[in-house]
């Protein structure tokens, strides 16, 4: 069960001006900690604490296969993604050791995988079907498929502990479905949204393009953020906006990886848009991957990533690497000494 706390409703704009205050008299010239005082202040408007403390933090990832993966959209066969899975699952994946070095507890999520998995500890079966259909030949997902997948995206959350949410993924394809949402949700131009995924050389890369073209016009007339989710698929991504929705409704911290996951967060801050919200301010973007449409992504999203490092792996790897500088905002502003409390001298001019 969440320990999370759905606080009441606390006057934002004077705890903002407090967290403020309070890192302005950290033992430090004022801004001198640049972004990490940023996220330390959104850390605290996130749980609606002046002493943030995270705790119990989660790595999340969902897996599901793609019909669209059946054109040669993917440098790897679609078979990789069970077996990364049955990798997870091993403790031998990059996002494996990454949560183990930094203390967050690990779930994979068989969102529809195509193969059955023996039920182990770490595995949560939430399987809708064995991969989505084929999105050249119409929608990936039906309407009740999507919804399904969103509710038990936030089933999901709802039954972890703690207050921090990393969210990854794995699924071969799901690039293709992440470009696909950003140019139906943004009129980004569709060449500018795909790359090379899983490393497609350049004739990979070119067929990939006149696929995701095709895909794109047949469903034009996809207009509504379910619809556009529905039309372009991925069980996985479809419960991460559902997960994402779901943690930044229960103030939880948010930690978005790279381009799939970010799929998500956009779809999921389109549907909130609709009923007058917003999930961005409830969400830490990790980083800004080497794929092709990440940047413009973020761009829509009106966010700065944490990290510029090349990625391209998913799996949550991103959010993992900037969990250490989002822990330590957090210890920051409740452990750093003021001025007054270490009687340390404050500026005496301008």
């Amino acid at each position: 069960m969440s320990t999370a706390s759905c606080t009441a409703d606390v006057d934002v704009t004077a705890l903002r001006a407090r967290l403020q205050g309070r890192l302005d008299q950290k033992t430090k010239p004022i801004g001198s900690l640049g972004r990490i005082e940023a996220l330390a202040l959104q850390i605290g408007l996130i749980l609606r604490s002046e002493q943030p403390v995270l705790t119990q933090p989660q790595m999340v990832v969902f897996a599901g296969d793609h019909g669209l993966a059946a054109h040669g959209v993917s440098a790897y066969p679609s078979d990789v993604t069970w077996q990364m899975v049955e990798n997870f699952l091993a403790g031998g994946a990059a996002i494996n050791v990454l949560a183990r070095q930094h203390g967050l507890a690990l779930t994979v999520v068989d969102a529809g995988v195509r193969h059955d998995f023996a039920p182990r500890a770490g595995l949560l079966n939430r399987k809708i079907a064995p991969g989505t259909a084929d999105a050249l030949a119409g929608p990936a997902m039906s309407e009740a498929q999507c919804a399904q997948a969103m509710r038990l995206g936030r089933e999901v959350v709802r039954e972890l502990p703690g207050n921090a949410v990393l969210l990854g993924e794995m699924g071969i394809g799901n690039s293709s479905s992440a470009a696909l949402l950003l140019a139906q949700l943004t009129a980004e131009p569709i060449e500018h949204c795909i790359g090379r995924g899983t490393g497609l050389d350049d004739d990979g890369l070119a067929r990939k393009r006149a696929v995701l073209t095709r895909v794109l016009s047949t469903h034009q007339g996809a207009v509504a953020p379910m619809d556009v989710l529905a039309a372009f698929g991925g069980f996985e991504i479809a419960m991460l906006v559902g997960a994402v929705l779901q943690a930044v409704e229960e103030r939880r911290l948010v930690v978005i990886d790279g381009f799939i996951t970010g799929a998500a967060a956009l779809v999921a801050q389109r549907y909130a848009e609709v009923q007058g919200r917003s999930i961005v301010d409830g969400c830490v973007f990790s980083h800004r991957s080497d794929e092709a449409g990440h940047a413009a992504m973020l761009r829509a999203l009106g966010v700065s990533p944490l990290l510029d490092l090349g990625l391209r792996l998913g799996e949550g790897s991103g959010a993992a690497l900037a969990w250490p500088l989002i822990d330590s905002a957090a210890r920051l502003l409740c452990e750093m000494a003021s001025f007054e409390s270490a009687r340390v001298a404050t500026r005496t001019g301008p």
